[in-house]
């Protein structure tokens, strides 16, 4: 179980790299690109971030080198901002569940229900 500090840590991650994502960043590969979630472990020494891009999925791989390549860069961003004694490692990771989700939605629309009659 998250405790409060690990939580709000975790959204001030989020918040902070969505504005440095939107407003800092010039690597083309990272363009459109959203902070679905955070998670950091107790100690607050590693933070999981989990990222989309909407509508591209086939460029998974490239984002994720573009995120490699600029971990410490964001990293050193994240240590300006936030009052922690360590900076968090990053860990970057795709986040499948809107895509997932948007699955979903298609084979709904997909199904042939018939309306029901009144009596």
């Amino acid at each position: 179980m998250e405790s409060v500090r690990q939580k709000r840590t975790a959204e001030q991650i989020r918040i902070l790299l969505s504005e440095i994502f939107l407003l800092e960043m010039k690597d083309p590969r990272l363009a459109g690109l959203t902070v679905t979630r955070v998670t950091i472990d107790r100690e607050l020494q590693y933070a999981d971030i989990y990222v989309h891009a909407l509508a591209m999925d086939e460029r998974e791989q490239e984002v994720m080198e573009g995120l490699q390549s600029a971990s410490g860069f964001l990293r050193r961003e994240l240590g300006n901002h936030l009052r922690l004694r360590n900076t968090p490692i990053l860990h970057f990771h795709w986040d499948p569940s809107l895509a997932h989700a948007e699955h979903i939605n298609q084979l709904l629309d997909k199904l042939d229900i018939p309306a029901e009659e009144e009596e």
